[in-house]
């Protein structure tokens, strides 16, 4: 079986995770510890990132060649188009996605959870302790924004990103009030890679994502509650119930990410 070597709430693993289940392939999750389980992760594909595919004795990292690797080995329901104009859209529109959506929306995230105490403190995991959710949603923001300076975090790289991702939605939102796909009448590379990536700017509604149920359909404000962007997040959703498959559906070892134990 296909090991999909993974963080749970990584936009790119469920670009991939979304690709997996368009396709119709039976995969196996296994959660990277975030430290020592990327040395494993090192030892095993030559490098620490997420997502990383296992295929028998193949090991291809990087969502992009995993996408590539998964529709020449598995042709079945191809996401690139043998078409060279649509061919040249799809992968001009992933690649984009991957360096707008992707990355400003990483940038965004970690902006809104430094602004907003309450965003800030539901996505901390069930199991914290209420008193230490009361004290994470209490670091004043305007501190978080200056340690993130450093690293790319800053106040004003957020405002940047946030106006880079609303004109990016606006064009998305457009192109699809009247066409079900951004190239062709198929779904492609192009959607499945834009759809997973904007989990980081919205998580979905249904049961695709092992998360606690209170963030389900949560997003960055401003982005995820913009009625604007309405007609691009109702698209999403939909290639969501058409082609990704709940985790009810899956058997308990693919549905329950086990930790990364490399030999």
């Amino acid at each position: 079986m296909l090991e999909l070597y993974q963080f749970e709430v990584s936009q790119y693993s469920e670009k991939v995770r979304l690709i997996l289940d368009y396709k119709g392939l039976e995969y196996r999750k296994i959660e990277v510890t975030p430290g020592i389980g990327q040395i494993d992760l090192y030892k095993m594909s030559g490098q620490t990132q997420v997502p990383v595919l296992k295929d028998g004795d193949t090991i291809v990292s990087d969502s992009t060649e995993i996408a590539f690797y998964l529709d020449r080995k598995y042709p079945e329901k191809p996401i690139i188009p043998n078409d060279p104009v649509l061919r040249g859209q799809c992968l001009l529109i992933e690649e984009w996605a991957d360096e707008s959506i992707g990355l400003k929306g990483r940038t965004a995230f970690i902006g809104a959870l430094n602004q907003n105490p309450n965003f800030r403190t539901s996505v901390l995991p069930k199991e914290v302790p209420d008193f230490l959710k009361t004290l994470v949603g209490a670091v004043p923001g305007d501190l978080l924004s200056v340690l993130g300076t450093g690293v790319g975090f800053g106040k004003d790289a957020v405002k940047e990103a946030n106006k880079a991702l609303k004109q990016d939605l606006e064009a998305l939102s457009l192109i699809l009030q009247h066409r079900p796909y951004l190239v062709g009448d198929e779904p492609t590379l192009a959607d499945l890679a834009v759809a997973g990536l904007s989990i980081i700017l919205k998580l979905p509604p249904g049961d695709y994502l092992d998360i606690p149920d209170t963030l389900k359909g949560k997003g960055i404000p401003g982005l995820a509650d913009n009625m604007t962007y309405d007609s691009f997040f109702l698209w999403r959703d939909r290639l969501y119930m058409e082609y990704r498959k709940p985790l009810g559906k899956r058997s308990q070892t693919e549905g329950s990410p086990t930790t990364i134990n490399i030999d």
